[in-house]
């Protein structure tokens, strides 16, 4: 069957087949796997995105898009990055753990004033977790209500800030 697909144009967005059976590309996520690792992985309901679209540009760079477009599209953006594939583990993006992340109700880190500091200024730190390992949600309370910072990599007693270099901020 891999003979039978079409090979992944990497200036261009396509719009990610419904289900693994209907890909046409080799490697390509479905939507149906994204909203299955979204909801398994932070507990984010698939109805959050009823009324997005999911576009893959590159090799394994998932775009999320609210609304209608044609596929495939020859444009340099369409919505925002959210999650990277094409890796051993998905990895999704600050900008989407900072839009959608408040949906979450598993694998959120909840981190004080001095630690949601840190965390923005990109540093790594020593924290104990009882939750699952891997890419988590950061996210601080702010006025009663738990915000998202950004993703984070929990390894070995250890959260390492995932912010991007450009976005750090020393609070």
């Amino acid at each position: 069957m891999a003979d039978d697909l079409e090979a992944n144009v990497g200036q261009q967005f396509d719009r990610l087949p419904a289900t693994d059976a209907d890909r046409s590309v080799e490697g390509r996520a479905s939507r149906e796997a994204v909203l299955e690792y979204f909801e398994d992985r932070f507990g984010i309901p698939a109805e959050t995105f009823d009324e997005h679209t999911f576009w893959e540009k590159g090799a394994g760079k998932i775009w999320i898009y609210s609304g209608e477009s044609p596929s495939p599209a020859e444009i340099e953006a369409l919505g925002m990055t959210c999650l990277r594939t094409r890796q051993e583990h998905w990895k999704p993006t600050t900008d989407f753990v900072q839009r959608f992340g408040r949906h979450a109700t598993r694998c959120v880190f909840d981190l004080s004033d001095a630690e949601a500091a840190r965390f923005a200024d990109g540093e790594d730190q020593a924290l104990e977790w009882d939750g699952d390992w891997g890419y988590l949600i950061a996210a601080h309370e702010v006025d009663g209500d738990c915000e998202p910072i950004g993703i984070g990599l929990y390894l070995h007693g250890e959260l390492r800030s995932m912010i991007p270099k450009g976005r750090r901020r020393s609070l």
